[in-house]
């Protein structure tokens, strides 16, 4: 499967890194600034609502949350007019047979796709990811922008199967809930070799670009349309549901009935993993991610930050629930907590739960 990247014109990867150059400046000179004038200013928020308010007296605010508004949509310009010069042979290749026959793609025609998930362009990209097929490469041409080149080769999902999904000899079914076009399933295989692998998303588009990339990389992947809340997949079969940065696109009732699916999915001693954002309990660092969230038209992080999730998953029966902070850069889950990082940074964290060896699979659909 080709990747845009390997033909962009000097202008328009001049565009892309001009982008990318400009997020980590924002987030490495432009934070650090802004929380030393807050520090300045001496005044102490005791909760996330004060520290919103403190924010929006500070005299660089302003300029903060431009930046943060307009590099995104500079970034969606730059990787959508690359994309769509490309257009008509990007989504050609599409719909291309597999050429290796390993991986699998299921599409449901009869899917009527949710109000909360059509009516907003999640990430501020115009169009959201769902509509067109050229919406798969202009997503995950953006996505490399957003990780600041740092996930190039899937470094970071890599990261987060080797140090968060634990070992299961044995294993014979991996489940990766929001798996978009493929990024955190693909390293999967690798992790848990001879167990089915079923990528769960509701975009045919970036389905259909995680069947091509993972048939070229000869992997037998199963991807399939569905909601995370109803996979249609067997009671009780499941090793590892898994997902990551899926819970907090979603509002509050489908992640509760997500969680509820991933349970009734697990067989017996199976672990549930979600790779999210969860406040650090620093207020002030708190508020400039919920603004985040409000700036890049993500509506439903409030919903997941509200969620009782221990109530949830102990209502649900899964034990040993725990929000353990993630570190992307090398350490991956750091069950130690987190350490105070000067940069802007998104507040990784690990949902972990378990399924009772002592209870009964279940079956059926």
């Amino acid at each position: 499967m080709k990747d845009v990247e390997e033909g962009l014109t000097l202008d328009e990867r001049s565009a892309v890194d001009f982008v990318a150059g400009l997020r980590g400046q924002w987030a490495r000179s432009v934070y650090p600034a802004l929380v030393a004038e807050a520090g300045e200013a001496g005044a102490r928020a005791g909760d996330i609502a004060e520290a919103s308010e403190l924010l929006r007296s500070l005299r660089l605010y302003p300029w903060f949350s431009y930046l943060e508004r307009q590099q995104q949509k500079m970034m969606w310009r730059a990787a959508g007019d690359t994309v769509l010069r490309r257009r008509e042979e990007l989504v050609t290749a599409l719909s291309a047979p597999a050429d290796k026959g390993s991986a699998v793609l299921e599409l449901d025609p009869d899917l009527e796709l949710p109000s909360w998930y059509t009516d907003v362009d999640i990430h501020i990209q115009p169009g959201s990811f769902h509509a067109d097929d050229a919406s798969a490469f202009i997503y995950e041409l953006g996505a490399r922008v957003v990780m600041l080149r740092d996930n190039d080769g899937y470094k970071f999902h890599r990261l987060f199967c080797e140090t968060a999904l634990p070992d299961i000899a044995g294993a014979t079914r991996v489940v990766d809930v929001g798996c978009g076009f493929g990024k955190s399933t693909r390293p999967l295989p690798a992790r848990y070799p001879g167990a089915e692998v079923v990528g769960i998303d509701l975009s045919e588009p970036n389905l259909k670009l995680a069947r091509a990339e993972a048939d070229a990389e000869e992997l037998p992947i199963r991807f399939r349309q569905a909601l995370g809340s109803r996979t249609g997949l067997e009671a009780g079969s499941v090793d590892v549901v898994t997902g990551t940065m899926v819970l907090h696109e979603m509002p509050r009732e489908e992640i509760e009935a997500t969680l509820r699916e991933a349970a009734r999915l697990l067989r017996p001693g199976g672990v549930l993993r979600f790779l999210e954002f969860w406040p650090t309990g620093d207020h002030l660092r708190d508020a400039t991610v919920y603004e985040h969230a409000e700036r890049n038209n993500e509506p439903y992080f409030r919903d997941l930050f509200a969620t009782d999730t221990a109530s949830v998953c102990a209502e649900l029966g899964l034990v040993g629930h725990a929000w353990v902070p993630f570190d992307e850069r090398d350490a991956g889950l750091t069950p130690q907590g987190r350490e105070p990082r000067p940069e802007w940074h998104f507040p990784w964290a690990v949902l972990c739960a378990t399924k009772p060896t002592d209870v009964e699979g279940g079956g059926g659909e």
